[in-house]
């Protein structure tokens, strides 16, 4: 068994991850765990910017954090985000995948099957953060399995057990859900703009944030979603097959013209209507 690969059959839960940002301290020992754990070698790092030594994920790194200042009443804080795949409900990265490498596990985890696996990079271009990466040495997409090989024997993932601040929290999804909305409520007391990120975006995510200020701060999309051509192609044109999908490639761009010449027309029909609207004003 490959390590991204899960054991069928097995009758578990709906997990989740709840990253509290607010306890965290930058520590990194999550990535350090991740790396330990599942023997990624070390990477040579340099400067982004303040504190933070990682631009993003690798093959070789799949958790890192990134560091995000901010000044409020002449003060500057620290706002940190731990990145890693946000295991969705409904993976924009296991539609896109040509060669059906990548599922989804009975408890939330999005895994990738590396004997399938063809390198094709299809998932790399529509995972809305961009997470997975290929292995360019073995033609392998890699990427965070969430620890699946320790959450299906009764473990925590590495980089929850050595979260020293307690900013990771794992156990089932309604209980995380319940913790997060309490802290929520607790914390906009004095950080009116916290918010939940990942319970309302590609169907819930299995890490949920608890987030001080807007996800746009953090260098992260507010509103992820799969790329419009992804949707049409795998939910519209492909099930209709042959030359059904020849006719709705056709009606969707033809959609599309017709849009275009309908908005032409009414900013014309708008410009004649102002110039008309001067003439006249200039004959009274």
């Amino acid at each position: 068994m490959l390590p991204c690969q899960h054991k069928e059959g097995i009758t578990m839960t709906k997990k989740m991850v709840f990253v509290d940002t607010s306890l965290c301290t930058g520590c990194r020992a999550c990535s350090v765990a991740c790396k330990a754990w599942n023997e990624l070698p070390a990477e040579k790092n340099k400067l982004i910017t303040s504190y933070q030594s990682q631009k993003g994920t690798t093959p070789k790194t799949w958790t890192y954090v990134s560091f995000h200042e901010k000044y409020e009443n002449g003060k500057m804080k620290w706002l940190m985000f731990k990145h890693q795949c946000y295991h969705c409900e409904d993976p924009s990265c296991m539609k896109a995948c040509s060669s059906k490498a990548i599922s989804k596990t009975k408890s939330g985890y999005t895994v990738v099957d590396y004997d399938k696996c063809i390198g094709c990079g299809y998932c790399v271009a529509n995972c809305p953060w961009g997470v997975p990466k290929v292995d360019k040495t073995t033609n392998k997409v890699r990427k965070c399995t969430g620890c699946i090989d320790r959450v299906e024997n009764g473990l925590e993932p590495a980089c929850v057990s050595t979260c020293q601040p307690g900013a990771l929290s794992f156990g089932d999804r309604d209980q995380m859900l319940k913790k997060a909305k309490d802290r929520l409520a607790e914390v906009k007391k004095t950080h009116p703009k916290a918010n939940l990120y990942g319970d309302q975006i590609m169907g819930g995510t299995t890490y949920l944030y608890l987030l001080l200020d807007d996800p746009d701060v953090y260098g992260v999309p507010a509103s992820p979603a799969a790329p419009v051509s992804l949707t049409l192609w795998k939910d519209i044109i492909h099930p209709l097959g042959g030359i059904a999908a020849g006719v709705a490639g056709a009606a969707i761009v033809l959609g599309v013209v017709a849009n275009a010449v309908r908005g032409n027309y009414s900013k014309r029909l708008e410009d004649n209507a102002g110039v008309e609207s001067h003439i006249d004003g200039e004959g009274r």
